[in-house]
């Protein structure tokens, strides 16, 4: 888009401009399929150029070269510029301060900021250089001048054992040695480093702990913790003869109100309101009055001599068996509302004695429905287990409450140190936990075997023979016998399937899968299954790849078709399908050194290299002639600065 925008603005001078042509002629006749399509030639001749991970290598190489000799003026890039080229350049403009990754976009860090400003002005060659950032609405002068002044990011370890480095540690040194090494890896100093601070944090809390265990003193934590046990069983057995007694209630209570409707004025009764401070009290039914109910209010006397007006569901026992008493003459005081009461005077009182002396000589202090059988049972084994508590040593503690609160805190703090050590352990012994890990798996598939299980085996030096994100899953796929029948631009497909990860999701290719490259990869469907639940039950994580899209394009490539047909039927980019190739390439060149591989499969795998590793996917140093010396640049001045000499726009 840069080089687009350009339009046909002309950078270089007449001379310049027939050097880069002499130069792009010799390009093309030697490499007429590298040359880029769309007005990058004709941009090129004008000192314009775009240097991205999508162009071909070939083309960039070209474009670096006529960079460094001062041919190109301006190269819109992105961060491949920046890394590991001698590229030198007077200006660089950094067109924004953030970046896209898998992850969503995030701010550059230091280290990035600097390599890509550090093309401007290189030592030797230009005495000054200058550095623009670009503004946008997110980013302006104080993150331009923060990542300009922020200090180097720090190292952070890649560091991870794989199956290929476990198999050829243990053919070299035993598991000690092994382990020796693991142990001086890079990732292990750093990870050192950390744990510092977590170290103190946890003797901090192993003092902490020790503190409070002291403070205890000679307490007998068992009986405490036993105490506890039983107090919570009470409290649950407490719980349940609520849940009894509000159920024999709701019984209860239905059987009541119909029998109050035929008991007569005098009948003994017991109630229970709020308005009597929730206790049981016996009572006489004085008068029934009518309320604004189904059924009638009760005008009771109790035996504290208290007039209250109650409904039928505050009774919670009728005492039919007991004689009534004698209310006719007694002049009752008017009561309008439920609850509503009243103190009796001494015309009553005579009465309130009387059903006073009738409850103590009979039990009219107990609901009914507290005479259930089961309820009976629940309230006898709740009274026993209070007893058998107080009876508890632990129970004649001073304060248990604070001895609880102790107790907890020890407990947190016990906790607390047992995940850090866990942390601790697990940060420290990373590495090693997963080498250990990875000889498992490797046991499983019998590429390790002998008295301990730590001798490679045939399959496990062949696996060992191999590089790529899961040396054991190539290896295994290799092994299996599927692939040894297939003719030689199958194998590369299929190959490419098991071994490259292509990440697009808007990943198109017009060479559909070939059947043969199909019935392999279905064939290969168990063991990749077998491998992923073993490595999930080790607890590692090792791609598996299988990206079966593009297999159709590789072997497409391998049969002969031009390098135009071949990007024409994908959204890849030349550099991306570059790639691409070049990690099969990489596989496929290892295949003939593999110990347990049949030969057929190796003759058709070195076919297979043959096929595919053409230009552009092979080196073009080979197939093209020595790029003139570079000329010596200028001393630029800072006048210089306005007109355009050799740009990086980022």
């Amino acid at each position: 888009k840069g080089v687009r925008d350009l339009g046909k603005v002309c950078l270089v001078n007449p001379d310049e401009q027939a050097r880069i042509q002499a130069r792009l002629n010799t390009f093309v006749a030697a490499t007429p399929e590298a040359v880029r399509e769309g007005g990058h030639a004709d941009a090129l001749t004008r000192g314009i150029a775009a240097h991205h991970a999508g162009v071909l290598p070939a083309w960039k190489e070209l474009i670096e070269e006529l960079f460094q000799q001062g041919l190109i003026k301006v190269v819109f890039a992105t961060e491949t510029l920046a890394a590991g080229i001698n590229m030198p350049a007077r200006t660089t403009v950094i067109s924004a301060l953030s970046k896209r990754t898998e992850r969503g976009h995030r701010p550059l860090m230091g280290s990035e900021f600097l390599q890509m400003a550090g093309r401007a002005g290189r030592r030797g060659l230009d005495s000054q250089g200058y550095v623009v950032t670009v503004q946008s609405r997110f980013e302006g002068v104080r993150e331009a001048g923060q990542l300009a002044t922020a200090p180097a990011d720090p190292l952070v370890s890649q560091f991870t054992p794989s199956y290929g480095m476990v198999l050829n540690l243990l053919q070299r040194y035993d598991l000690a040695k092994a382990k020796e090494l693991v142990e001086r890896s890079f990732g292990r100093y750093l990870a050192t480093l950390d744990l510092a601070d977590d170290e103190a944090a946890i003797a901090e809390l192993r003092e902490r702990l020790e503190q409070l265990e002291d403070g205890s003193g000679d307490v007998p934590w068992e009986d405490f913790e036993d105490y506890e046990k039983q107090r919570g069983r009470l409290r649950e057995e407490r719980r349940l003869l609520r849940i009894l007694q509000n159920q024999a209630e709701e019984t209860l209570a239905h059987e009541l109100t119909l029998a109050l409707q035929f008991a007569s004025e005098g009948s003994l009764v017991s109630v229970k309101a709020p308005q009597l401070r929730g206790r049981v009290c016996p009572a006489v039914i004085v008068e029934k009055v009518s309320g604004p109910g189904q059924f009638p209010l009760l005008l009771c006397l109790t035996d504290d001599n208290i007039w209250i007006l109650l409904p039928c569901s505050a009774v919670v026992s009728l005492h039919a068996e007991l004689s009534c008493l004698q209310v006719k003459q007694l002049d009752a005081p008017e009561l309008r509302h439920a609850g509503e009461l009243r103190h009796g005077d001494q015309a009553s009182g005579g009465l309130a004695l009387a059903v006073a002396s009738m409850a103590r000589r009979h039990d009219m202090h107990t609901p009914q429905y507290d005479l259930a059988a089961e309820v009976q049972a629940q309230a006898q084994l709740v009274q026993a287990l209070d007893e058998e508590l107080e009876l508890h040593p632990a129970h004649r503690w001073g304060d248990r409450k604070q001895l609880k609160k102790h107790r907890r805190r020890m407990e947190e703090l016990a906790l607390e140190l047992e995940e850090r050590q866990r942390l601790l352990h697990f940060r420290s012994n990373r590495h090693w936990d997963t080498f250990l890990a990875l000889i498992e798996v490797l046991r499983h598939f019998g590429a390790m075997a002998g008295d301990e299980g730590l001798d490679p085996t045939e399959i496990g030096r062949t696996v060992a023979a191999l590089r790529g994100d899961n040396e054991l899953w190539l290896g295994l796929a290799l092994m299996s016998g599927h692939l040894d029948e297939l003719p030689p631009p199958e194998l590369a497909a299929v190959l490419e399937a098991i071994s490259t990860e292509v990440n697009r999701p808007d990943l198109w290719c017009g060479f559909p899968p070939p059947p043969a490259v199909d019935e392999a990869l279905h064939d290969l469907r168990g063991l990749r299954r077998e491998l992923g639940r073993q490595q999930e039950r080790a607890k590692v994580a090792f791609p598996i790849w299988w990206e079966p899209e593009l297999t159709g394009l590789v072997e497409a490539w391998a049969r002969g078709a031009s390098w135009s047909d071949v990007i024409a039927n994908t959204s890849l980019d030349e550099g991306d399908v570059v790639r691409l190739l070049r990690r099969t390439v990489d596989l496929l060149a290892q295949v003939p050194y593999c110990e347990a591989v049949s030969q057929q499969l190796r003759d058709n795998a070195r076919a297979a290299l043959k096929a595919i590793n053409r230009f552009p996917v092979c080196e073009l140093e080979d197939l093209l002639p020595k790029a003139p010396a570079a000329i010596e640049r200028p001393k630029p001045e800072l006048s210089d600065f306005a007109s355009p000499h050799s740009d990086v726009v980022g």
